[in-house]
């Protein structure tokens, strides 16, 4: 399987780098959910974060994914 690299931007990844597997045609996919799971502290704070492709990669190659919302965990397949 072959990996692209995307920067995530906004959101509570913001800044965060990590490769994705490709689509076929070679981008990451269109849109891509971050599941965070905390199950020891007391907030109870579990979430999925969605965020989605940019149109074009940057400068140096690497792909953009956006934040778009926040939902309870599970709500965002």
């Amino acid at each position: 399987m072959n990996h692209v690299t995307v920067r995530f931007l906004g959101g509570p990844a913001d800044g965060a780098v990590r490769d994705l597997p490709t689509e076929p045609d070679g981008r990451p996919p269109a849109h891509w959910v971050l599941s965070q799971h905390d199950d020891a502290d007391a907030a109870g704070i579990n979430a999925d974060h969605l965020y989605e492709r940019a149109p074009d990669t940057e400068q140096d190659d690497t792909w953009t994914m956006r934040y778009v919302r926040t939902d309870p965990l599970g709500m965002s397949e």
